[in-house]
């Protein structure tokens, strides 16, 4: 009987590990995202009503060069998604030296995505005339929202790039090993899947027929 008891306990679940040995980097990563995807989801869902619910909403978007110019911000994250897919693959391989190459490139291309961003908000806010109290299109929550909802998304990946820039050089010192590589875009890529319901939302929804 405690033969057949000890067999039982060595099979948990029946895969042979604990359900419960989850890794404490990546648990308490997974519950940051979770939290801060329910963050992003009431701001947006909150954006959406007042969009639907406000008839002088403004749409003070061109498709050249307002979309164009988002457009190429969203290739750039995307490209940051494929480069740090390579660093996580680089890492597993072992391969630092290009592990720390992929990093760089993954920062390279969130730094730039954060100076478009920027360049967008001056071009609104010196040309354009919107601040987050007012616009000169028509319900003044638009700036609220508008720079309310891409700020908080900006931070992250401002965040971000400085969080991979930790990672980078501990790698390139030999300390950190996969996992930690793997949290980080975990991270990474949470913040480019905001984006992609920030910028049709905000963008795309936004355009002046």
């Amino acid at each position: 009987m405690s033969e057949v008891k000890a067999a039982a306990m060595d099979s948990v679940w029946d895969g042979g590990v604990s359900p419960y040995g989850v890794n404490s980097k990546k648990f308490g990563m997974w519950l940051f995202i979770i939290s801060d995807a329910l963050t992003f989801s009431a701001l947006l869902v909150t954006y959406t009503y007042l969009r639907l619910a406000t008839p002088n909403w403004p749409l003070p978007f061109h498709f050249s060069p307002s979309i164009v110019f988002s457009t190429v911000m969203t290739a750039f994250l995307l490209t940051s998604s494929l480069t740090m897919v390579m660093a996580v693959h680089s890492m597993a391989r072992g391969d630092r030296k290009k592990t720390v190459l992929w990093l760089l490139a993954t920062m390279f291309c969130g730094a730039t995505f954060c100076g478009l961003h920027l360049t967008e908000w001056r071009h609104l806010m010196v040309e354009e005339k919107v601040t987050p109290l007012s616009n000169p299109w028509g319900e003044p929550l638009f700036g609220a929202t508008f720079f309310g909802i891409t700020g908080l998304h900006m931070t992250h990946v401002a965040i971000g790039v400085i969080y991979l820039g930790i990672i980078a050089f501990a790698v390139s010192r030999g300390k950190f090993k996969h996992e930690d590589v793997e949290v980080s875009g975990l991270y990474w890529h949470f913040v480019d899947l905001v984006w992609m319901f920030v910028f049709p939302l905000v963008y795309l929804m936004s355009v002046k027929g």
